[in-house]
């Protein structure tokens, strides 16, 4: 019986194939950015009066901001910035049935080609 031997890429399929993961990696990151998806839930939690004591900071803390060049003004929104996490259980259970169904199809499509390479393999035995 020969032995198996995979079928092999060309370089042009393999820089191709790396293009075009680099351009979906890219995407995947970028697209959210864009749309206004990440980040949404960030906001700016102001203070009436604005000075380091009220801001939550000591004063080791205070000197190290003046250091760098802030006020408590110019600070406040570099502090009081935060992210509000609210879970969208609607987009939570969509983006779950999409990842299980992708790894359903993605397993049952591997098992079809190990069974197939098997087969090609061992048929006559």
């Amino acid at each position: 019986m020969p032995r198996y031997t995979p079928p092999e890429q060309s370089k042009v399929g393999q820089i191709f194939d790396i293009a075009v993961v680099v351009v979906a990696i890219f995407v995947a990151l970028w697209l959210p950015l864009k749309l206004g998806l990440a980040g949404a839930a960030k906001s700016i939690d102001a203070l009436d009066t604005k000075t380091w004591d009220s801001l939550g900071q000591n004063a080791t803390m205070a000197s190290i901001w003046e250091k760098l060049g802030y006020t408590p003004e110019t600070a406040h929104d570099v502090i009081r910035n935060h992210f509000h996490y609210i879970i969208d259980w609607p987009t939570l259970i969509i983006m779950a049935v999409v990842l299980i169904g992708y790894f359903v199809f993605l397993f049952r499509a591997s098992d079809r080609e190990y069974r197939e390479v098997i087969n090609e393999k061992f048929e006559d035995k």
